[in-house]
């Protein structure tokens, strides 16, 4: 196994139906696949940490896996943060200038934002990301980087994505245990949405749905920005114990089914199809009934989806439609059912796939995984940019002292 490399970067996203750790580096400014670990999570309920051994053993094991295949050794991760316990919320706040128009700095543009975010929260929620929507310079809206524009007062629109704080720090917690330091957490539907949204969609107004395990997280792009976050409590797994239930069998005979033969519309599926099972007693299990147990579920999913982009004000900012991504996107009939219940065009989000990756990681469930190693690139090299920046500011400072 070779040494750690500097220009390696890895995410961890520890999900409750599997914790997937994946690495990749640059390779002429492109990014490169170098090896991914899967396994099965442990130590989960509702989405959430609940018992940090077990699920830092399988973080630790999935981390084994990521290491043998890059032949890298690894003890630094990008996390990700999703779940019931997301909450997001637009703001608006700005400073003046001073009585005379002068050139926007970027230390003003931090200021700005710094007071749209003095808002009062309670004391458990952590902010994960401050996302401008729009600056406003003057009379003049619209406006995406004002450095360097002129004017007299600066005002920031600003959406907030927070967490639970507890919540983010058993996440850190189990991801040290398992020998990882943990660089940056992000929030998980914006990091699907690096992977799977083109342009035109987060200009047009569009909703990505990242259906998980026990949650569904959202986030709505509308002019470019981040207009819109929120979790849903409901995912894949409620969708296999309701099958559990009505059908009387094991969860694990009920995910199979699912699998093999679920759909989210009964009209989709044939009268006459049926299938026969063992379990718990030999018999001939007509194929629509395992969709008269499903429709009912996602059209709940689907309705709190909707309620939650009302409350956001966006319901009606989805020119783009809706991406579902995530394992529960591949649910058959979801997409129809989408479209009926929001009123919008529905696809399903597949990732873009790096170079050199294996072709069945380019499958919704690694939407995220792919998106945080995106989002990670991204934010390394804006960051670069502006230490180079300040850097020639610095030289050029120094330069004219002498």
């Amino acid at each position: 196994m070779s040494q750690k490399q500097d220009n390696l970067i890895v995410v961890l996203d520890i999900g409750s139906a599997w914790t997937r750790v994946l690495a990749a580096d640059l390779n002429e400014g492109a990014m490169r696949y170098r090896g991914h670990g899967m396994v099965e999570s442990a130590g989960m309920r509702k989405g959430l940490i609940a018992e940090l051994g077990p699920a830092a053993k399988v973080v630790k094991a999935a981390n084994e896996q990521a290491e043998r295949v890059a032949r890298a050794n690894i003890d630094e991760c990008v996390v990700g943060v999703g779940g019931p316990h997301i909450r997001g919320l637009n703001t608006s706040d700005g400073i003046t200038l001073g009585t005379r128009m002068r050139e926007i700095t970027r230390e003003d543009v931090h200021y700005a934002v710094e007071r749209a975010r003095a808002i009062e929260r309670p004391p458990d929620r952590e902010i994960l990301h401050l996302l401008p929507r729009q600056f406003i310079l003057d009379d003049q809206p619209g406006i995406f980087d004002p450095v360097g524009m002129v004017g007299a007062r600066l005002q920031v629109d600003l959406h907030i994505a927070t967490c639970s704080g507890s919540a983010l720090q058993s996440t850190v917690t189990c991801a040290n245990r398992a020998g990882l330091e943990v660089s940056e957490a992000v929030l998980e539907s914006i990091a699907a949405a690096e992977a799977t949204l083109s342009a035109d969609e987060r200009e047009l107004g569009v909703c990505l749905l990242d259906i998980g395990a026990h949650s569904s997280d959202l986030a709505v792009f509308f002019e470019g920005a981040v207009a819109h976050t929120a979790s849903v409590p409901i995912g894949g797994q409620h969708f296999t114990s309701d099958l559990a239930v009505g059908l009387q069998m094991p969860m694990a005979q009920a995910e199979e089914l699912k699998r093999q033969f679920g759909n989210a519309v009964v009209t989709a599926v044939p009268q006459q199809a049926a299938i026969e099972i063992a379990n718990p007693q030999p018999r001939m299990l007509p194929l629509r009934s395992i969709a008269e147990i499903l429709e009912p579920r996602a059209r709940e999913l689907l309705y709190f989806v909707k309620e939650s982009l009302r409350q956001g004000g966006v319901v009606d900012a989805l020119g783009a439609g809706c991406v579902l991504t995530g394992g529960g996107a591949m649910l058959p009939g979801m997409l129809d059912v989408t479209e009926s219940q929001l009123r919008v065009p529905a696809r399903t989000g597949m990732p873009v796939r790096l170079s050199q990756m294996p072709g069945e990681l380019v499958h919704p469930g690694f939407a995220t995984a792919i998106g945080m190693l995106l989002y990670a690139h991204r934010t390394r090299v804006t960051r670069a940019a502006e230490n180079n920046s300040l850097r020639g500011k610095l030289r050029a400072i120094f330069a004219a002292s002498f």
